[in-house]
């Protein structure tokens, strides 16, 4: 797995958490390539802006003093929850190939299950849909799979409801989120 080298801020949090003793600054964030959550204190003195982008790879980090480690789902802020949307959003229009890519290439877990399948409102028939259409040939966009997979939920936000609950709850299997 490669080491995050920025991180987005979810949640600015000047005096830490309320109901904790320790008043240090704290951030919630999630890294940009691996979808990590992260709790990081920032600089004495730097204020940090909910969606702002914050280096926190090797060496010196102009607004990051540490990683403290990593965010307990059970911790993400409501505020946090919102900002992760909207993250998890944009990143998947960014990389849209790559997630088209896991249409074209995601297998069976079990005998019982497909990759397809744990996508919120995919099933059965879309799953078989998928594959049928797959195997004639690959997909190269959202808009080509809605074309070709008939009644298809939005695999774009398919794939955004699955990371956030991979993020922000206890999944048996993830396809996303390390």
């Amino acid at each position: 797995m490669m080491k995050e080298d920025f991180a987005i801020i979810l949640e600015y949090l000047p005096n830490g958490y309320p109901m904790e003793k320790k008043m240090i600054p704290l951030a919630q964030a999630v890294g940009e390539n691996n979808l990590v959550l992260l709790e990081l204190v920032p600089r004495r003195g730097v204020a940090l802006e909910i969606g702002e982008k914050v280096y926190i790879g090797e060496g010196k980090r102009d607004k990051i003093y540490y990683i403290l480690g990593r965010l307990q789902r059970e911790k993400l802020t409501e505020a946090a929850k919102e900002q992760l949307k909207e993250f998890v959003g944009s990143i998947i229009k960014n990389k849209e190939k790559e997630y088209v890519d896991f249409f074209n290439k995601s297998e069976a877990i079990n005998k019982r299950v497909h990759q397809i399948e744990l996508l919120p409102g995919l099933g059965k028939k879309h799953m078989n849909e998928i594959l049928k259409q797959r195997e004639e040939k690959e997909f190269e966009s959202f808009e080509d799979m809605k074309k070709r997979v008939a009644n298809l939920p939005d695999p774009e936000k398919a794939i955004e409801k699955r990371i956030i609950q991979e993020l922000t709850t206890f999944e048996r299997y993830n396809l996303f989120v390390r």
